[in-house]
């Protein structure tokens, strides 16, 4: 992902006042994922959690960091899969804090400093790469929840 990138095929849901950014081929459960954390924002796992966008998403960079928006064709729209193309509430925009990459092929039970990381331009953010097979809501929620050891 390039922060000159324009529009990307990903979703982004935006959990307090940061976006989660997610990443995946087509089928991986990127909008299954955007729903779960919508989800988990109601039930006060973790702060509220609104949607940016499904899908296909903007990126742009301001101010040293990349900010996510939906894209104006899709914006407040979900997929959710057994029922259809949903209308929700969503932002206009959000600061990119995590990214989540799905079927990622250098996820590990225990990954190295630098499969954490996301690094491009001069900005650095926090990444996640899920293995195929895992489920990522609670990667995430613990990625948001928690700290680091030392």
């Amino acid at each position: 992902m390039s922060a000159a990138t324009a529009s990307i095929h990903a979703s982004a849901v935006k959990v307090g006042d940061r976006a989660v950014l997610i990443r995946g081929p087509s089928g991986s459960g990127k909008s299954r994922l955007a729903f779960d954390l919508i989800l988990a924002g109601r039930a006060g796992q973790i702060p509220p959690a609104v949607l940016v966008g499904d899908d296909r998403v903007h990126l742009a960079t301001r101010g040293g960091e990349i900010w996510v928006s939906p894209a104006p064709s899709l914006a407040g729209l979900i997929e959710i899969r057994g029922l259809g193309i949903r209308s929700c509430d969503h932002v206009s925009g959000a600061p990119i804090g995590l990214i989540v990459d799905l079927m990622a092929e250098d996820a590990a039970r225990l990954p190295s400093p630098e499969a954490l990381r996301w690094r491009e331009n001069g900005i650095e953010l926090p990444r996640i790469p899920v293995g195929r097979g895992y489920e990522p809501l609670p990667l995430v929620v613990a990625a948001l929840t928690t700290t680091e050891s030392s």
